[in-house]
């Protein structure tokens, strides 16, 4: 997606955060935005903030656990604009805890937000991309917890490797139809992520956190401190144009990524070495396996 101008993205988690800011990014381009949010009040104000800086702008309320909302919200954007060309599957939440302490229902929760939301995303929007034969492009949110796992943050960690898998997977899938991939995994940025419990529904259960909100704010001032969405924004642009697979937004992490994967190798070299394997016939990979481009 080279011309941006006069196109339409459609943003989940759009009123706040990084979904904001690539809002703002985008529509600095040229594009219509439709924001896609659960929360009313910070809809209506991400709205009336992208109409000021003059960009063509709907919202949208959408809850991306459920598939029927996401339809509803992609029959309005289609009755709004026409076409979608781009899809920013972006909604996500956190939750963690020690090992046997993180509530079940929490589970449930970051899982159907974060993975299934994704999931939804590209299930509803893909025949909608596919059917105007113009080509698009899905952004979807991993995190740079979807190549590095932190103890205390496994269900968080678990759904955006989740992400980046089922993104590579879908990449090969729907370069044939000449859509694109990015999966943008960031490190800390500045949003209120720290502060996701608060969209956390009835359909969840009560809160266990709800008396101790701060057991919930694991990581605020590192999050608080973070970089910009706007810039964010920028990066996301530029990959999309690029059609870039990964999009990194904190290169400084590149030694720890690094690590893991120098790890990884050196698994495969003892692999290699062993008497047990080493003694089995060859192999060869099968033909249905690829590499992501």
């Amino acid at each position: 997606m080279q011309d941006l101008r006069g196109k339409t993205a459609f943003i989940t988690g759009g009123a706040s955060g990084i979904g904001l800011g690539m809002a703002e990014a985008f529509g600095r381009e040229g594009m219509n935005i439709v924001l896609a949010d659960i929360e009313a009040g910070a809809l209506d104000a991400a709205v009336a903030d992208l109409k000021s800086k003059q960009i063509q702008v709907a919202g949208v309320r959408a809850d991306v656990t459920s598939r029927d909302s996401l339809r509803a919200a992609a029959l309005e954007t289609v009755a709004r604009f026409g076409k979608v060309h781009l899809v920013c599957n972006n909604a996500g939440i956190g939750a963690g805890g020690q090992i046997g302490g993180v509530p079940e229902r929490d589970w449930d929760w970051v899982i159907d937000v974060n993975l299934k939301g994704v999931v939804y995303g590209v299930e509803v929007f893909t025949p909608l991309i596919e059917s105007h034969g113009e080509g698009g492009h899905f952004v979807n949110t991993a995190s740079l917890a979807g190549m590095l796992s932190g103890p205390g943050m496994e269900p968080y960690s678990a759904t955006k490797f989740a992400v980046v898998a089922m993104s590579e997977g879908w990449a090969m899938q729907l370069a044939p139809k000449n859509i694109g991939v990015s999966i943008l995994c960031p490190g800390f940025v500045s949003t209120h992520i720290y502060d996701g419990r608060r969209n956390r529904t009835e359909a969840y259960g009560p809160d266990p956190f709800a008396a101790n909100r701060e057991m919930a704010t694991v990581g605020k001032a590192a999050i608080q401190a973070g970089m910009a969405t706007s810039a964010v924004g920028g990066r996301v642009v530029e990959a999309v144009r690029d059609n870039d697979l990964y999009v990194f937004t904190h290169p400084e992490y590149r030694p720890l990524v690094e690590a893991r994967f120098e790890r990884i190798l050196a698994a495969f070299d003892k692999s290699a070495q062993s008497p047990v394997i080493s003694a089995l016939p060859p192999r060869e990979i099968p033909g249905f396996i690829s590499e992501p481009q």
